[in-house]
């Protein structure tokens, strides 16, 4: 019973991660199945029949079925297997039985990884593993035989036994591009490649991870850090969208005394086809894979196009440029996609609009001058930084514009963009993150989902798409230093009091120091890194050769090691053997005719009839031997490797008695 309700518990441990993402139906048949087999242990009920495993069964698929839509893929093939993972409890009559569970068990803990790659899940499912491999022990053992503790010992020098191959193949077997990278569908990043008022507001509320920044020459450079995410060009009188793909761009340089700035990023995994790169980031970074139709240039949008979204984590290194000059004319058609507008919207803002552009100042203007103009506008015209600017009604852009003037980035950016475009000028919004937090954490600057960010390009001819953040006007602080706005303090803080909101803070630190060391050494260990490896190490040839190398040279060596620890394993003894050869010895110097085939039982007789009454003690001492050793419930570890506290101590007091009846029998 025990052996079985162990067994139950490390089922149930290695299923509750994946109650994530199963349904509540069925996450609570599993869990009904296996509360009603550790019933049937504990009272040493008999097993249910065929035809109710069967009804079980049926009702399960049913429910795979009904959710999943179909019973072959990924999701539903996962839920089939917890499913009969929970139902072969049901029919654990013989070891064979334990031996597919134990298979199961193993197999449903790297689907865990499918889902997630966490630290926590990592630290979960090795806790499942020792109890997997310490219920396999028990499996080969007499029912009760031996302790939890003893069983667990053994599992667990069994693991770390096996440690060592599994660092090896870790940090030496080739990473092979995208396929080695465990999908996972629930990207984090909150940008999309669309934008209302109001997106951006909600975003800017959330404080999880986007990206981490590290700079190898030194400190971040002097300008503010914008990441570069979608381009929103089509405007269709509620919300932005991106442009299909454009070609790469190709024509560019870099002002004069310019110098690019050298960083390494790691991405949380995304839900566009987009990766949100410091701006101007104008070559291929490393760490992109080579194979398939990933990039190595932006399109002309500044964009870094995925052929699919994402899913998993990237670290990457490259360069961005300060600023840079686009060669390419803006064609016709461009110059018309750029200030189109809708005619039927906002005519309080093109109202608005036309009147600036006839001010006698603004008469010939270039483009630049006019965007000056509508910043001197938002910095003496009583606007407002806000995460919270309200309800705008039905026209968003006119009440915000002309009456409520506050908002927050994205306002701000649709509402000059427009502008622009109705004076003739073309124009186009960029979302993407602004800044990072204030100190390094573990040497990585974080960028939050909070820094989400929204502004402006327009087109000057002859120096292409210029940069143009309308928050400057009216936030300074938050483009200079790179601050988010903070949420307003929830009931909660403002209960408990500062003290309260110090240790989330600090205990959100030292967890992101772990995870982020954890997505740095583990999970954004690669190619690259393998690389470096290598180069640390002296090697200078292909890569794939110095692994393969590397890897012959472990396994000659490991299996040297095995035949050497062989040889010594089977010239070892155990210490039931060390002390029979004692026994014999001591035997023997007394005229006891004794051999290594006597049982302790034996040898008292042996030595009662040549010694007779003056033997009695060490007569007594081998009956004890004999009950220490073979009786029921006793502690039989003397047959083990190492020496039991009994068997020690009934050693000493038997060397201690042969001494006395030698003396007496001289």
């Amino acid at each position: 019973m025990r052996d079985t309700l162990f067994l139950l518990a490390v089922i149930a441990w290695t299923l509750v991660p994946h109650a994530a993402w199963l349904s509540p139906s069925l996450s609570g048949l599993c869990a009904v199945v296996l509360v009603w087999r550790a019933l049937l242990a504990w009272t040493q009920r008999p097993l249910p029949g065929r035809w109710a495993l069967l009804g079980v069964l049926v009702a399960g698929t049913a429910i795979v079925w009904w959710e999943q839509k179909t019973l072959f893929g990924r999701d539903a093939g996962v839920t089939l297997l917890v499913l009969l993972m929970t139902l072969k409890t049901l029919e654990l009559r013989a070891r064979r039985d334990a031996m597919v569970v134990f298979f199961l068990g193993f197999f449903l803990i790297l689907t865990q990884f499918f889902y997630s790659q966490s630290l926590i899940v990592t630290v979960g499912m090795t806790l499942a593993v020792w109890g997997w491999l310490t219920a396999l022990s028990l499996a080969h053992m007499p029912a009760g035989y031996p302790s939890l503790w003893q069983a667990g010992r053994l599992a667990g020098w069994a693991a770390l036994i096996g440690t060592p191959v599994m660092v090896a193949l870790f940090v030496l077997f080739p990473r092979i591009g995208p396929l080695w990278a465990m999908p996972n569908d629930q990207g984090v990043t909150g940008l999309s490649d669309e934008m209302g008022l109001g997106d951006i507001t909600q975003l800017a509320q959330d404080r999880s991870i986007a990206a981490r920044l590290r700079f190898p020459e030194g400190a971040p450079p002097r300008e503010p850090l914008y990441l570069r995410g979608p381009v929103l060009t089509h405007y269709d009188g509620q919300r932005w969208l991106t442009l299909p793909q454009a070609a790469p761009l190709t024509t560019w340089v870099p002002p004069p005394g310019t110098t690019p700035v050298r960083y390494e990023i790691t991405l949380e995994p995304l839900r566009l086809a987009l990766l949100p790169l410091p701006e101007h980031t104008l070559q291929r970074p490393e760490g992109l894979p080579l194979q398939g139709d990933w990039p190595s240039h932006p399109d002309r949008w500044g964009q870094w196009r995925l052929p699919a979204p994402a899913a998993q984590r990237f670290r990457l290194r490259g360069e961005a440029w300060p600023r840079f000059v686009q060669l390419e004319p803006l064609s016709p058609l461009w110059h018309r996609t750029f200030t189109a507008t809708p005619s039927k919207r906002h005519p309080r803002t093109r109202a608005w609009a036309d009147a600036l552009a006839q001010r006698p100042d603004l008469q010939g203007a270039s483009a630049s001058q006019r965007a000056q103009a509508l910043l001197t506008h938002i910095r003496t015209g009583g606007y407002g930084y806000t995460l919270s600017p309200g309800a705008l009604g039905p026209d968003p852009v006119d009440t915000f514009w002309l009456d409520q003037r506050r908002g927050f980035c994205e306002h701000y950016a649709a509402s000059v963009t427009l502008i622009l475009r109705m004076m003739g000028v073309p124009a186009r919004i960029v979302t993407g993150y602004l800044g990072t937090d204030p100190q390094p954490v573990d040497g990585y600057y974080i960028v939050r989902q909070s820094n989400a960010h929204a502004w402006v390009e327009y087109w000057e001819q002859g120096h292409g798409w210029i940069r143009l953040d309308p928050t400057a006007a009216v936030a300074p602080n938050r483009v200079e230093t790179g601050q988010a706005l903070s949420p307003a303090p929830t009931a909660m803080d403002r209960m408990m009091g500062t003290w309260y909101t110090d240790w989330l803070l600090q205990s959100r630190l030292w967890f992101e120091i772990l995870d982020n060391r954890w997505n740095q050494w583990i999970l954004g260990y690669g190619a690259l890194q393998q690389n470096d490896l290598l180069q640390h190490l002296g090697w200078e040839g292909d890569t794939l050769l110095g692994l393969a190398q590397i890897l012959l040279g472990l396994v000659c060596a490991s299996a040297l090691g095995g035949a050497l620890w062989a040889w010594w394993d089977g010239r070892r003894r155990t210490p039931w053997e060390r002390l029979r050869t004692l026994i014999l010895d001591r035997l023997q110097q007394l005229d006891v005719a004794a051999q290594p085939h006597h049982s302790p039982a034996q040898l008292a007789d042996l030595l009662a009839a040549r010694h007779g009454s003056t033997a009695q003690e060490l007569v007594a001492h081998f009956l004890a031997l004999e009950q220490l050793r073979y009786a029921q419930g006793s502690d039989s570890t003397a047959s083990a490797s190492t020496p039991s506290v009994a068997l020690r101590a009934w050693q000493r007091q038997f060397m201690d008695a042969a001494r006395r009846l030698r003396a007496q029998t001289l």
